[in-house]
C-alpha cells in the first residue's frame, strides 16, 4: 500500500500549502558548509555560548585563552589572529576555529569589526 502524499504534505508542510493540490513543492534554500571540524569531546556534556563582539578600529586584544575552543565567523571587518604561532587575516562572511590556545586578535581593517564567537567549553 502506498502513502497518501496529501496525508504526509499535512504532516511535513503547512496545511495552506498542502491544500494546494498540484502546487510545486517548496524548495529548500541553498546551504553552504562555512566550517567543517572533527571534534574531540572531552566529556559527555558542554556549556555552549554564542558571544558576539565588536572591536574598535585598530583595537589589540592582549594575549588571552577562552573557556573554550570554537568556530568564530566574521560579521563585518577585518581581523589578525595570532594563535598557536600562526598569524591569519579573516575578513566578513569567513569562519575560523579558534583552539583554546593563548592568543591574540586585533582589528586590522577600517571601521569596527564585529565576530561571533562560539564556545564550547566543559561546565562549571
Amino acid at each position: 500500500m502506498r502513502p497518501n502524499f496529501f496525508l504526509l504534505a499535512t504532516a511535513v508542510f503547512p496545511v495552506a500549502w498542502a491544500g494546494a493540490i498540484g502546487a510545486e513543492e517548496p524548495k529548500m534554500p541553498p546551504r553552504q558548509v562555512l566550517l567543517e571540524k572533527a571534534v574531540e569531546l572531552p566529556v559527555n556534556k558542554l556549556n555552549s555560548r554564542v558571544v558576539r563582539v565588536i572591536f574598535p578600529e585598530g583595537y589589540k586584544t592582549p594575549l588571552h585563552t577562552h573557556e573554550g575552543p570554537g568556530p568564530r565567523y566574521v560579521v563585518k571587518g577585518k581581523v589578525k589572529i595570532e594563535e598557536g604561532g600562526q598569524v591569519r587575516e579573516y575578513g566578513p562572511g569567513e569562519v575560523f576555529w579558534e583552539s583554546g590556545q593563548w592568543m591574540t586578535a586585533e582589528n586590522v581593517g577600517q571601521g569596527e569589526a564585529e565576530l561571533i564567537i562560539v564556545e564550547l567549553a566543559v561546565p562549571k
